[in-house]
């Protein structure tokens, strides 16, 4: 009888680890947000990258209107062909944290943010996800892309999992993970090796 009930302890004790992935699975499940994508992207979701932004807070502008020189809303070299209004879009969510499945100032992650800029400044809708995005755009090489092209970058098991938008001087903008909405340079170590292709949306 003792050595039943010894028996019994043993089960229960091995089978606390499952009981565990079985909540983890429910809590995956359960989630309010769109789940298959959400599940999907699991499987694509940024990796964590720890990088030096080249600006990562909001910018006071110093260009006047009708001016020819001075600084744009991100504290770049102003020319009149820049698209002010993308600047400035990107410029009020500076600082904003990364938190994956987020869409909002609480936090937001690289598709959303990106979805969300796009909807402001060019009236577009995007797809939610980086990958489905790849469906949206005409592919571009390094050398074509342009101010608001957006960057795909893969993650280090070779999937595509980070979306940026291109501005200038190799610069582009993107919920960063460790440094959340910021700009960095197309040609930090990371970026410039994990760089996939541009995209133009169609």
């Amino acid at each position: 009888m003792r050595s039943r009930k010894l028996i019994i302890l043993l089960l229960a004790v091995a089978m606390i680890p499952l009981l565990n992935s079985c909540e983890s699975l429910q809590r995956i499940l359960s989630r309010d947000l769109e789940e298959e994508d959400f599940i999907i992207g699991q499987l694509y979701a940024d990796e964590l990258v720890k990088e030096t932004p080249v600006i990562s807070k909001p910018q006071p502008a110093t260009n006047k209107p009708n001016s020819t020189t001075g600084k744009n809303a991100l504290g770049l070299t102003y020319s009149k062909t820049d698209n002010a209004k993308l600047y400035e879009t990107i410029n009020g969510w500076l600082g904003v944290p990364y938190r994956y499945g987020g869409n909002d100032r609480t936090g937001i992650d690289c598709s959303a943010f990106v979805g969300t800029i796009y909807k402001t400044v060019y009236s577009k809708t995007l797809k939610r996800t980086c990958n489905d995005m790849l469906n949206e755009v005409t592919l571009l090489n390094k050398t074509q892309i342009k101010e608001g092209d957006l960057l795909f970058f893969t993650n280090s098991k070779g999937k595509v999992a980070h979306v940026g938008i291109y501005l200038k001087e190799g610069l582009f903008a993107h919920a960063s993970t460790s440094s959340g909405v910021c700009v960095s340079s197309i040609d930090d170590t990371y970026w410039s090796k994990h760089l996939y292709r541009g995209g133009r949306v169609k």
